[in-house]
């Protein structure tokens, strides 16, 4: 009878994801890293739970996998982790054994009667008109990296973007004379998002100069922002850039590029955007992540009632 050991058996949840289910590589990253966690867990109990998962068909010596070693552990993360975490890292565990379920490796999920923690649900930072046009209009554009500086930050704000997304964006993906950029988000899903003149300004002034300084030409298809080397900019070398523009105009918040995805969502809702049609701009698969950027500001909410209450 064939046996697989715990780590085959993620790899194999693991291929599920990307193949079948089309999660991206960070999703399933973090899925198998809160599996190794939690495993790595259940190993360090030891003898307080030396019991198997009951097998079908299967034998697959997981150890101490019941309901009772789930809460200890969620109990442990309780200590020292955020409850959106603690969330996940359930969703991970709650997937992987409804995966084993389902291929017959295991009789019983043990986190079926494990509830989900409440969630709290903070608002999102964003920054306000003023604070956004500071930031940009703060970037110097007089040599080649303050235009590309200029030209990511200007998509940043116009388009609603993530950090990857941004990072992962062709030249070919930009249609100037239409107006609007092919996404390639999560899950290696496209969508359609329209782009401001300001911003396709800044992304035409940075082609032409990289095709003057560094023999780029502005004409074929590759990634629109590169480093140095001549290479596609990171994520996280676009993060650094933010943090120094940051600081260099002396915003007293903290910016990082999701930030920046916020300010465009609130700024978008406030202005009268139909939810719906944000929602698609985001590209959030659903509703619910798209409205935690319903607040509104303080002004426009005074300004409502000094407007509308009959006795101020």
């Amino acid at each position: 009878m064939e046996t697989r050991s715990v780590e085959e058996l993620i790899k194999s949840f693991i291929d599920v994801l990307l193949a079948e289910k089309g999660y991206s590589t960070n999703t399933a990253r973090a899925y198998r890293n809160d599996l190794e966690e939690f495993f790595d867990f259940v190993t360090e109990a030891g003898s307080e739970g030396s019991r198997s998962q009951p097998t079908a068909g299967l034998s697959c010596p997981l150890p101490v996998v019941d309901s009772l070693t789930v809460r200890k552990y969620l109990g442990l993360l309780h200590r020292r982790n955020k409850k959106t975490t603690i969330g996940r890292k359930l969703s991970a565990l709650r997937s992987f054994f409804r995966h084993l379920l389902k291929q017959g490796v295991i009789e019983n999920n043990p986190t079926d009667m494990i509830l989900t923690p409440k969630q709290d649900h903070p608002i999102p930072r964003y920054l306000v008109v003023d604070e956004i046009f500071r930031l940009l209009d703060s970037i110097q554009t007089d040599d080649l990296l303050g235009l590309r500086n200029r030209a990511i930050f200007e998509t940043f704000y116009s388009c609603g973007l993530r950090v990857s997304e941004v990072a992962g964006l062709d030249v070919f993906a930009v249609d100037h004379s239409s107006g609007m950029v092919r996404v390639l988000g999560k899950g290696s899903k496209e969508r359609i998002v329209p782009i401001g003149k300001q911003a396709l300004k800044a992304i035409t002034s940075y082609r032409l100069r990289l095709e003057a300084e560094a023999d780029v030409p502005a004409e074929v298809d590759g990634p629109m922002f590169l480093n140095k080397f001549k290479g596609r900019l990171s994520s996280r070398s676009i993060a650094r850039i933010l943090d120094r523009l940051v600081r260099a105009c002396s915003l007293m918040v903290p910016v990082s590029p999701h930030v920046l995805r916020h300010t465009f969502a609130t700024h978008m809702l406030d202005a009268g955007a139909d939810l719906r049609a944000v929602q698609e701009l985001l590209g959030h698969k659903s509703l619910s992540t798209t409205q935690k950027y319903t607040h509104v500001s303080i002004d426009r909410l005074m300004a409502t009632y000094d407007k509308a209450h009959p006795r101020k």
